[in-house]
C-alpha cells in the first residue's frame, strides 16, 4: 500500500465531523457561474472536473493576492523602505508555510520556481548536468508526465547519460521488483512521480526512496498531484528532491516549489544568473548567495508565492485528511457509476488511487466526448495528458479524464454519468 493510501485508510477508520462541501463551494466564486448561455437564456451549471489540470481558486486566495497588490506591493529583499520590507516579510512567510506544509527541516530547503516543470529542470540542469558523467543512469517510470521525462532527456543528450524506465502492470501499479533490478552501479538518480496525473496511482514513495538509498542513489519525487490529495512529509519519505506546483493546490499559476536536502543545495551551482542571487559581482568574478537565494535569480513571483501561502492556509484550515476522505468517497461513487456504462473502460485501477478517473468509451473519440459533455456544462480533460509513453503502454491514443477536488459533489459525478450517456446516444455507441 502506498504511503498516502495508508494514511487515507487510517483516516477513514476515524469518525470525523461532516464535510460541508456546500459551504466550501461558496468559497469558489467561479462555481456559481453557468456556461454556454445563449441569447439571454441561462446555460448549464458549471460542473468542473478538471482540477488535475488546474484547480479553481477560493475567495481567500483571490482576496489575499488582491490585497497584497493593492496595499503592500513592492519588490523584495533589496529595498529598505516600508513596502519593500513588508513585501519581503510576506514572501518569506510564504516560504515558511511551504516548509511546514511539507514538514521540511527549514524554510531554507524551499526554492521558489515558476512551476514544478521549472523545478525539475533546475535539478536536471544544476545537479544532473554538473555531477553526472557519460554512461551514468537516471531512472524514471513509464507513468511520468512529460515534465519528468524531457528534462532528463535533455540532460541525456548533453552528457551522454542513460535513461532507464520502470514498468507497471495493467492496473497502473508500479513494478517495484523491476525497479529494484534497474538500479545498478552506474545509477545516479531516480526521478519518479508520487501520483500519476492520468491513472491516479499513488506510488509508494517511502519504499521507492528506501530501495534507492540502500544503493546510495538520490531520489526526486514529482508531487504535483500528490500534495493535493493527502499529507506529504518529505522527512518521513526521505526524498532528496520533491517538487510541486501551486495552481493544482488551489493557488495561482506561475509558482512552483523545489524542496531539496541542504547538502545537495549547497553543492549545486546556480541554475540561472542575475540579480538577488549574488554575494558580490566584479568583472574578475562573481560569488553567490547561500541556498535558497542562489537559485532565485531576478524578481521572483512575489504575489504568486503569497497566493500559494494563502492556498496552503486554506487547505490546512479544512484538513488534508478530511479532504482526502471526501475525495475518496467521490472516487468510489463515480467509479461505480461509470463502471455501469456499457463500453466504458476505466484506465488505471491501482489500489488506493487518488480521485482521478481516466476512461474511454467504445465508438467515441475522447475529443468528441469532451466536446459533447461540455455542452451539458461538464468540464473534463481529453487527450494524452502530457503522458504519451503512458498512453502507448495502456494501448490508447488518448482518454477523457475526470479529476475530483474538495469542492466536487456526488451530484456532479451523476452529471458526468448523465452526460456520458448522452454522448453514447448522440453517437449511437
Amino acid at each position: 500500500m502506498s504511503d498516502i493510501a495508508h494514511t487515507l485508510a487510517h483516516t477513514l477508520e476515524r469518525p470525523a465531523a461532516p464535510f460541508d462541501v456546500e459551504r466550501l463551494r461558496a468559497d469558489f466564486p467561479i462555481l456559481a457561474r453557468t456556461v454556454h448561455d445563449r441569447k439571454g437564456k441561462p446555460g448549464k451549471p458549471l460542473v468542473y472536473l478538471d482540477s488535475g489540470a488546474s484547480a479553481q481558486k477560493p475567495r481567500q486566495v483571490i482576496e489575499t493576492m488582491t490585497q497584497f497588490l493593492e496595499e503592500d506591493y513592492s519588490n523584495i529583499h533589496r529595498g529598505v523602505h516600508f513596502l519593500s520590507q513588508r513585501a519581503t516579510d510576506r514572501f518569506e512567510a510564504a516560504r515558511g508555510k511551504v516548509a511546514a506544509f511539507l514538514n521540511a527541516p527549514s524554510p531554507d530547503n524551499i526554492v521558489f520556481t515558476r512551476s514544478a516543470t521549472e523545478a525539475i529542470n533546475l535539478v536536471a540542469a544544476s545537479y544532473a548536468r554538473t555531477f553526472l558523467e557519460p554512461g551514468d543512469e537516471i531512472i524514471v517510470s513509464v507513468m511520468e508526465h512529460h515534465a519528468n521525462i524531457v528534462p532528463w532527456q535533455l540532460a541525456q543528450m548533453a552528457k551522454g547519460l542513460v535513461l532507464k524506465v520502470v514498468p507497471m502492470d495493467d492496473d497502473g501499479v508500479l513494478d517495484l521488483d523491476a525497479y529494484a533490478k534497474l538500479i545498478g552501479p552506474r545509477t545516479r538518480l531516480v526521478a519518479i512521480t508520487h501520483c500519476s496525473n492520468v491513472l491516479g496511482t499513488l506510488n509508494p514513495a517511502k519504499e521507492i526512496v528506501r530501495i534507492a538509498h540502500e544503493r546510495g542513489v538520490p531520489v526526486l519525487l514529482d508531487g504535483s498531484q500528490a500534495v493535493v490529495h493527502s499529507p506529504v512529509d518529505v522527512r518521513d519519505i526521505g526524498a532528496d528532491f520533491y517538487v510541486f506546483t501551486g495552481h493544482k493546490l488551489y493557488g495561482p499559476t506561475g509558482i512552483g516549489v523545489l524542496y531539496a536536502k541542504m547538502d545537495l543545495l549547497k553543492k549545486m551551482p546556480p541554475y540561472q544568473g542575475g540579480g538577488d542571487m549574488i554575494q558580490s559581482v566584479s568583472f574578475a568574478g562573481t560569488t553567490f548567495k547561500e541556498p535558497p537565494m542562489r537559485f532565485e535569480a531576478g524578481t521572483p513571483p512575489i504575489a504568486e508565492a503569497i497566493g500559494l501561502g494563502a492556498a496552503i492556509d486554506y487547505v490546512e484550515s479544512i484538513g488534508r485528511e478530511a479532504i482526502a476522505a471526501h475525495e475518496h468517497d467521490l472516487l468510489t461513487y463515480a467509479t461505480r457509476r461509470l463502471s455501469d456504462i456499457e463500453g466504458l473502460r476505466i484506465i488505471g485501477n491501482a489500489p488506493g488511487k487518488a480521485a482521478i478517473i481516466s476512461f474511454t468509451v467504445d465508438g467515441v473519440h475522447p475529443h468528441d466526448l469532451g466536446t459533447v459533455v461540455d455542452q451539458y456544462g461538464v468540464a473534463v480533460r481529453v487527450g494524452q495528458h502530457c503522458a504519451e509513453p503512458l498512453m502507448d503502454r495502456m494501448g490508447v491514443g488518448s482518454t477523457a479524464r475526470a479529476s475530483f477536488a474538495l469542492y466536487n459533489t456526488r451530484a456532479e459525478a451523476d452529471a458526468l454519468v448523465d452526460a456520458v450517456q448522452a454522448v453514447k446516444e448522440f453517437f449511437g455507441a
